[in-house]
């Protein structure tokens, strides 16, 4: 299997042409029938490499990644199982996967799901996170979370009365935002996301895997079973 597996990461890195081929052994007919004969296992192999990496990434930073801001978190707290979702208010798709994760926690009691505000679309985005970080200080953090994305696009008006609506103590809230207070954490998670290779949202890590998009309920539901038995 070496000289498959040195074939797949050729093909990876993106490497081409017959002098390549020859120099890295992989030339020979014996190999070139049964890539012939089973082109399948290329995409398979091709999977199982992109899994590792995604595990490569991960585990020097799951425990930072898994721990969430104090409040900031959905579902269970103590869940044993943990789905990370890097999201921003300005983000269309990030609302449109609310109603799956509110799905996800309800059929699942076992499930935390830590929120890594990543505001990368507009100021107001970042606005928005730190009320949401100031909301979470309080103990308001998913109620903010639910009518910060029915009020969106993010907006000064949108935002405080998102805060109002979540029960939030706006004097506190603006005191502790002005004093840079929860700005940090963003860029802690802005590091993270960088280390993970996040370029957008939402993004999900769960497990060992990392998705990226509106990937939908039942992909996410797949990858928590399977994160669930590993």
């Amino acid at each position: 299997m070496r000289w498959f597996m040195t074939l797949i990461v050729a093909l990876a890195a993106g490497f081409a042409g017959a002098a390549l081929w020859d120099v890295s052994g992989l030339g020979d007919r014996s190999t070139r029938d049964y890539l012939l004969a089973h082109p399948e296992v290329l995409p398979e192999a091709m999977e199982v490499l992109q899994r590792r990496d995604q595990q490569a990434r991960i585990d020097p930073l799951r425990r930072e990644l898994e721990t969430p801001f104090p409040g900031a978190v959905l579902g269970n707290p103590a869940g044993s199982v943990t789905l990370v979702e890097f999201s921003d208010y300005a983000c269309t798709y990030c609302r449109q996967s609310l109603a799956d994760v509110e799905a996800l926690v309800a059929a699942n009691p076992d499930l935390k799901v830590v929120i890594r505000e990543y505001p990368i679309l507009s100021p107001q985005s970042l606005e928005a996170a730190r009320m949401a970080l100031a909301a979470a200080e309080q103990g308001r953090y998913a109620q903010f979370h639910t009518a910060m994305f029915r009020m969106s696009p993010p907006s000064s008006e949108s935002i405080e009365a998102a805060a109002r609506e979540a029960g939030v103590d706006l004097a506190r809230a603006r005191a502790a935002i002005e004093t840079g207070a929860f700005d940090d954490q963003l860029r802690s998670n802005g590091q993270l996301a960088a280390e993970l290779g996040v370029s957008g949202t939402p993004a999900w890590v769960i497990g060992d895997q990392a998705l990226n998009g509106a990937v939908g309920r039942e992909a996410l539901e797949e990858a928590i079973e399977e994160a669930r038995q590993s």
